[in-house]
Parts: C-alpha cells; structure tokens; sequence
C-alpha cells in the first residue's frame, strides 16, 4: 500500500512540474517575442527621426562647446592674472634684494676707505675750486691763458697732404 500512495504522488508532481515548465515556456517565448518587437519598433523609429535627433545631438553640441569655450578663457583670464600678481611681488622682492645686496656693498667699501663716485665728484670740484682760486691769486691774465685751448699740431700726414696740395 505504501508503494501505490508514492507512485501516485510522483505522477501529480510530475504534472505540476509540467504545468509550471509550461507556463515558464510561454512566459519565456513572450517575453523574447516583446523585445524583438521593441528592437524592430526603434529601428523604424530611427530611421523616421534619426535626422532629427542628428540635428539636436549637433545643437546640443555646440552649446556645450560654447559653455567649455567660456569656462577656458575664465580660467585662462585666472590664471594671466595670478601670474601677473606673482609676477610683481616677485619683482619687489628682487629690487629689495638688490638694494640690500648694494648697501653692504657700499659699507664694506666705506670700512675699507674706499672713495664712491660721489667722494670722488666732490673732490674733482674742490680741485677746480682751488685751481681757480690759485689763478686768480696769481694774476688775471694767466688763468685766461690757461683756460685757451692750445692750437692743434699738423701731424706729420697732415703736412704731407699740404705740400702735396701745393704743389699741384
């Protein structure tokens, strides 16, 4: 008795496994028959719109190019001037390096005694100063003498040149 209870429960499983195969089949068929279905409709509809869509994807495009163009030169226009600013502040501290770098320049060569162009003017004015002091001293006329520019001396061409001349 046993034996004929399970055998006949085999066989209802077995048409319910059947039935569910079934149902899984059709499920399946259907399924694969939509998709085919919507792959041909966007085919038709490509062919139908796809200039259209063409054309936005273009003007889409060019406003993105437009938006990109606009961002670069910002950034560019950024960076020009950071580097403007960078620039400048470099350029002071350069000139307050080279003013430092000249003053101790210029108090080792004072330790040292040695005279800067400023000493040196100084006493080229003080040598005229007493040298016109000296002529007047010793007599108007020589310091209108020594003031004339002394008469050029031929050269030993220069002579040639004239005999030639003359001679012709």
């Amino acid at each position: 008795m046993v034996t004929r209870k399970t055998k006949a429960r085999a066989k209802t499983a077995r048409k319910g496994k059947s039935a569910v195969d079934n149902q899984l089949a059709q499920a399946v068929t259907q399924s694969a028959q939509k998709i085919w279905l919507a792959g041909l409709g966007a085919f038709a509809r490509a062919r139908t719109e796809g200039d259209k869509l063409f054309d936005l994807l273009v003007e889409q495009g060019k406003a993105i190019r437009s938006k990109s163009e606009r961002a670069a030169d910002q950034a560019l226009k950024t960076v020009r001037s950071q580097a403007d600013a960078t620039l400048h502040t470099a350029q002071g501290k350069w000139d307050k390096l080279e003013q430092v770098f000249e003053d101790r320049v210029s108090r080792s060569l004072n330790r040292l005694g040695v005279l800067t162009s400023k000493d040196v003017d100084a006493l080229a004015r003080q040598v005229s100063d007493l040298n016109e002091s000296v002529r007047s001293l010793m007599g108007g006329g020589a310091a209108k003498r020594s003031r004339k520019a002394p008469a050029k001396r031929k050269t030993a061409r220069a002579k040639k040149k004239t005999v030639r001349r003359a001679a012709k």
